[in-house]
């Protein structure tokens, strides 16, 4: 059985950049090969991901509203899009002050849109890993495992740290997997990204078993799993990442600006997404807007402008742009003592327009994510993940343990072979029979996971 094995905690000084910018790549031996002109490590990063089946598939997953009628709204995909732009501009301005404080980065193979594409690409697959539904599919197979009778049953017979992948189960660490794991699944590491781009994806680096006393935004949540450890203490050892306990390790300095990123393109957009659905009047975006840019003249400016549509547009700019500058201002100045371990607190938590981020924060939990179009379809699908799991983690036990009958085999026949064992077997051990099953259902797309849904229950058939 696979164990989560534990190794004694180290202790580390400031982090240096020099470790934290490794080309090195996960799973790849040997020298580091030279950089190549016009293309750089972390650009391939980009590209790797972006050619991903997995990126793929999150046109057709949550971001906000989920099954949107209209093709205006954003998904996942447009979402990691946008954040990935934010966050290139977000590295590109720290690069180039880092440069410039630092003059020993000014003899490494680097320019400051070195530093863009390590974010960029840590960004673009920040939301990989999201099951169905959003948070609301995360927190769905959470309660699966904790409630149905039929999940606490499938735990039963793994490890305390095993149990915890599932029990917690966590966007976060299933995108570490599918990056170094179940993408390129022949190569050790997956997609074989550097450890600069892996270090920066991983906003929350320990297991989850956590039982640590540090308290701070990188604890919140557990950024890979008991399968995974083994690879993150490489990323960890490659990157030379203060080691705090077991499984948990400091954060990489650039997590902080892909969280800000994310946030920013999460908050701002998210108001926007709303008022396009009738949700929101542009009376209650203006008031939060106009404070996060902080501009004397911009009520004149929209003064000026036609029509509500394009002064949101024009204020969702402006909002961005404020922010990626505040961000980028307040990450040179805690820098130091983010590589020291004394600081843990997100970017924007501390910014100029904080408070006016905090306003945003409230419209969207009160106005936006209780929306009754969002939370009757968040609702559905805790039925439609629980179902899917239950029906399907039945046929793979009932074939593992030989008690088959013919529906579970016909039901074994949807899994995809990727899934199973490459001989068309089911995997023997309980933990890895388990991360395949929540691989698979986490990985299927909304509209896809209603389909498969409504199918294995009857509820409608093909030709119907």
């Amino acid at each position: 059985m696979t164990e989560c094995k534990q190794k004694d905690a180290g202790s580390g000084a400031v982090m240096s950049w020099e470790a934290l910018l490794s080309r090195a790549r996960l799973g790849v031996s040997g020298a580091i090969s030279p950089p190549i002109a016009g293309r750089s490590e972390y650009q391939r990063d980009f590209d790797r991901i972006i050619f991903s089946s997995a990126f793929r598939r999150l046109q057709d997953k949550t971001q906000v509203f989920p099954l949107a009628e209209s093709d205006y709204v954003r998904t996942r995909l447009t979402h990691s899009l946008e954040a990935s732009s934010v966050g290139r501009s977000l590295g590109t301005l720290v690069g180039a002050a880092l440069m410039e404080r630092y003059p020993l980065l000014t003899e490494l193979p680097l320019s400051p849109s070195d530093f863009g594409a390590i974010v960029a690409a840590a960004c673009v697959a920040h939301d990989i890993g999201n099951p169905p539904f959003g948070h609301s599919g995360e927190d769905a197979i959470r309660l699966f495992f904790e409630t149905h009778p039929a999940g606490q049953q499938l735990l039963a017979s793994l490890t305390e740290a095993q149990q915890a992948d599932f029990l917690r189960f966590e966007g976060n660490a299933q995108g570490f997997r599918i990056l170094t794991r179940l993408q390129s699944p022949d190569n050790r590491g997956g997609l074989q990204l550097t450890l600069a781009t892996l270090g920066a994806f991983t906003k929350y680096p320990r297991g989850a078993l956590y039982k640590g006393d540090r308290r701070g935004i990188s604890t919140r949540k557990h950024g890979f799993l008991c399968a995974e450890a083994s690879y993150f203490e490489d990323v960890a050892r490659g990157l030379s990442l203060t080691q705090y306990g077991p499984h948990h390790f400091a954060r990489h300095p650039f997590a902080y600006l892909v969280e800000a990123a994310d946030d920013i393109c999460y908050h701002i957009v998210d108001v926007e997404d709303a008022y396009r659905l009738g949700i929101l009047r542009y009376e209650d975006i203006e008031a939060v807007l106009v404070n996060i840019v902080a501009d004397p003249h911009i009520l004149p400016r929209l003064a000026a402008m036609h029509d509500d549509q394009g002064r949101i547009e024009y204020l969702r700019a402006r909002s961005i742009n404020a922010l990626v500058e505040q961000a980028a201002r307040h990450f040179l100045m805690v820098e130091k003592a983010i590589r020291a371990g004394l600081h843990d607190e997100p970017l924007l938590a501390e910014v100029e327009a904080a408070g006016a981020m905090g306003a945003l924060r409230t419209l969207g939990e009160t106005r936006i994510y209780m929306a009754p179009v969002v939370v009757e379809i968040e609702a559905a699908g805790f039925e439609v993940l629980a179902g899917l799991l239950a029906i399907f983690s039945s046929a793979l036990e009932a074939h593992a343990h030989k008690t088959s009958n013919a529906k579970d085999r016909m039901r074994l026949k949807l899994i995809p072979a990727q899934f199973l064992e490459l001989n068309g077997g089911v995997q023997e051990d309980p933990y890895e029979r388990l991360l395949r099953l929540t691989d698979f259902v986490s990985g299927m797309t909304d509209s896809y996971a209603v389909s498969l849904y409504k199918k294995v229950t009857g509820i409608s058939l093909p030709g119907g």
